[in-house]
């Protein structure tokens, strides 16, 4: 592991802020570095408003999409909400369609094959959409670089309204509305909405026309705060505030579908990282075994006993997806071996009976093994599908724009893409994406990096200090859990390896005398022999609450040690 340390903001900036907000000196460090400068900005992150939230109509297209929508609703036309089928498209498709069905009924929604039309708006889809009689398709989490599809939707009267986040290419679809906030010609104020986020613009902007308000909206957080969680996109900004609701909702008051998840895993209070970890798999799990449609229904559902149905249902496509990508793994981690790959700057594996389902998980399960680039293929019809991931800091989107004479179609984002290819450009593809990668990473980005905010004495780590790093919440990308550093630490010499195999860390430790404070480091298990008593040395570690028979005690949970 590589440790960085934040840069420290001016002194001056740290005593007049921790003055002005009469927080800790460390508190206001924290929140200098997360570019909080001012009592009104630290406001804003600390008690998050509704209110904070854009004005729907500043978004590029929203008044077109917005009116054919009425027109469509005046003129008792069919409408179809089309999604991609991960968990932001089916989160989107459920909002989307769900609003639209308060006051409309003539609404249907349509969540493509994984595997027999693979990602986005397929042709099977428009011509569902003509066999049935829908003229006028919504698009969610997909759309933007549709070009082909369409026109084809075109030719036979029916027409789309986009709403995405994807980066679009060098040409738009000929779509009524294009709603995406990475639009070159979009001045909307924040272009890190998710795309059930965009979708949740466009149920404000129609909600304002017909004379709701935001407080009307609240029910449908829940699912805008699990897309958010789900696609990694930055809780920041206007996604805070969705996040922050959204939470409250989960916890409070879900939606029914959510529910019955949630009586499942039996657990009272949900953070987002529960929902990224134990939420979101599971609604992913429908799309990546069966059919997306399996996690709308659950999504949509208003009946307890039907919703837990649908949850038992989709915790055993979890169950079975956890046996396959774990059988997948170790399949490509041995051809990783076996080809004497393990010192290139990429890792690209291909097997034509990997299930298209969980290549995604197979391709992030490699990168934290080998830390580098990593595409997963397999077979999917006549051609090879494959799920990309990166390391923090490369743009793996950008490396596939420099291999794509090699490709037929790619899409995705910095640190996530998918993409096809004929299987005879296969071998090609893998030399060409190893140059492209080995000639514009920096080689520091293939060892996986801890940044450190703050270095502090363990006897700084209060009660206090543990309730106000609450506040920082929720956590993710471009607010992520505050990681410590502290020097020269021991062990009282209680530490031990604890869980199956004994993978795990639990120590206890002090630092020039201070009192005792319970640690756990999670797969460090093996450093246990270099944790004698009275060798010292340096942790990096998160600040967390341990609860044991009804007790709570602060703990830190160990990032690293050297």
């Amino acid at each position: 592991m590589r440790w960085t340390i934040k840069p420290k903001p001016e002194q001056l900036q740290i005593d007049q802020l921790s003055k002005e907000l009469r927080v800790d000196r460390l508190v206001a460090q924290l929140l200098l570095q997360r570019g909080i400068s001012t009592y009104e900005e630290a406001k804003k992150f600390f008690r998050p408003q509704l209110s904070d939230l854009h004005d729907p109509s500043l978004m590029k297209d929203m008044d077109i999409a917005v009116s054919r929508i009425e027109k469509a609703i005046e003129a008792d036309e069919n409408i179809l909400v089309y999604g991609d089928y991960d968990v932001d498209g089916t989160t989107a498709v459920a909002l989307l369609s769900s609003y639209l069905l308060e006051s409309y009924p003539n609404v249907a929604t349509y969540i493509p094959d994984r595997y027999g039309e693979g990602y986005g708006v397929s042709l099977q889809g428009i011509d569902f959409a003509e066999d049935n009689g829908f003229s006028l398709i919504i698009a969610l989490d997909c759309g933007v670089k549709a070009i082909e599809q369409v026109s084809y939707a075109k030719e036979k009267n029916i027409d789309f309204i986009i709403c995405d986040h994807h980066r679009p290419g060098k040409n738009l679809p000929d779509a009524v509305a294009i709603l995406d906030p990475k639009r070159a010609d979009c001045e909307y104020p924040y272009d890190e909405l998710c795309g059930c986020g965009v979708g949740f613009k466009l149920i404000q902007a129609l909600a304002l026309k017909r004379g709701q308000t935001i407080n009307d909206l609240i029910p449908y957080l829940d699912l805008v705060a699990t897309a958010i969680g789900a696609d990694i996109v930055p809780i920041t900004g206007e996604n805070r505030v969705l996040a922050y609701f959204g939470m409250q909702v989960i916890n409070a008051n879900p939606r029914i579908g959510f529910k019955a998840i949630i009586n499942q895993i039996k657990k009272k209070e949900l953070n987002i990282t529960d929902v990224v970890f134990i939420i979101a798999p599971r609604i992913n799990a429908a799309g990546r075994m069966k059919h997306g449609q399996h996690a709308v229904n659950l999504l949509r559902e208003t009946n307890i006993e039907q919703a837990e149905a649908f949850a038992k249902e989709i915790e055993q496509f979890n169950t079975d997806r956890r046996g396959l990508d774990k059988d997948i793994t170790e399949q490509a981690l041995l051809q990783i071996k076996e080809n004497k790959e393990e010192d290139r700057f990429t890792s690209v594996v291909y097997d034509e009976k990997w299930h298209k389902g969980v290549i995604g998980i197979v391709a992030s399960r490699l990168t934290e093994t080998y830390y580098r680039p990593t595409l997963v293929f397999t077979k999917s019809g006549d051609k090879l599908a494959a799920s990309a991931r990166s390391v923090k800091g490369f743009d793996v989107y950008n490396a596939l724009q420099g291999c794509s004479n090699c490709l037929e179609q790619f899409g995705g984002h910095k640190y996530a893409a998918g993409l096809t290819l004929l299987e005879e450009q296969y071998e090609n593809f893998k030399k060409q994406f190893e140059k492209v990668v080995s000639e514009s990473i920096d080689p520091k980005l293939l060892t996986p990096e801890i940044t450190v905010d703050i270095q502090l004495e363990l006897n700084q780590i209060t009660p206090k200090l543990m309730r106000i790093l609450k506040q920082f919440a929720p956590f993710g990308p471009g607010n992520m859990t505050p990681i410590f550093m502290a020097e020269n630490v021991q062990d009282t010499g209680y530490g031990k390896g604890v869980g199956e195999d004994e993978k795990h860390l639990k120590l206890a430790l002090t630092q020039k005398g201070s009192k005792p404070i319970g640690a756990i480091g999670f797969n460090l298990g093996e450093k246990i022999g270099q944790i004698k008593t009275n060798n010292r040395f340096d942790i990096a570690f998160a600040l967390d609450e341990n609860e044991w028979q009804g007790k709570v005690s602060l703990q830190l949970k160990l990032k690293d040690l050297k």
